[in-house]
């Protein structure tokens, strides 16, 4: 799994490209922690195909929702109204409570009070999906993936808002080596 799109709610659109990401609570359950939604010591005990669920039905529609602004249109696209009031919905929805507790060393670490909820966890990436979707400044920072078969959405924060890649050391590396090729065998015939 990878968290390099810039944002939770496009990290979770990732977890489709190219194949299914979340196949089971396992899945989920590293995609939480690796979001950084979930505290390294919060158990994540009932992780189970419900979860499983809503979490796709959330990534279907925030990438319905991020699919649209990418179009450009100010009109709704078809389709769109019923994605942004569900979003709207779990984005209302409480957000997980954290807590300070201190580890085996005395230490003051992070922790989800009363342990993880589903609904919490819906509510932390819906409402980052609203953030983005809302903020002029970052809508204009979303960019497709440029790679050969790729179709990650990232947040463009380089210097020169030129990133072309959802990430360099993948697609960015991948697409310099054809390239190299491409001149190799040019070369070659000449």
């Amino acid at each position: 799994m990878r968290f390099d799109s810039g944002r939770v709610c496009l990290d979770l659109m990732a977890t489709f490209t190219p194949h299914e990401g979340i196949r089971d609570g396992d899945e989920l359950r590293l995609w939480l922690t690796g979001a950084g939604l979930v505290p390294d010591r919060t158990p994540l005990a009932r992780v189970g195909p419900d979860w499983v669920a809503a979490f796709r039905s959330l990534r279907r529609d925030v990438e319905t929702l991020v699919r649209a602004e990418l179009g450009g249109s100010h009109a709704p696209p078809a389709g769109t109204e019923p994605a942004l009031a569900r979003v709207n919905a779990l984005a209302a929805g409480p957000p997980p409570r954290l807590c300070a507790v201190r580890d085996r060393e005395g230490r003051l670490v992070r922790e989800l009070c009363g342990g993880a909820e589903c609904g919490a966890m819906l509510a932390a990436v819906a409402r980052d999906a609203v953030e983005l979707l809302t903020d002029p400044g970052d809508r204009a920072l979303l960019r497709v993936c440029e790679g050969d078969r790729c179709t990650r959405v990232y947040l463009d924060t380089s210097r020169g808002h030129r990133r072309r890649w959802c990430s360099s050391e993948r697609c960015g590396n991948r697409e310099r080596v054809a390239r190299h090729r491409r001149r190799s065998l040019a070369a070659g015939s000449v």
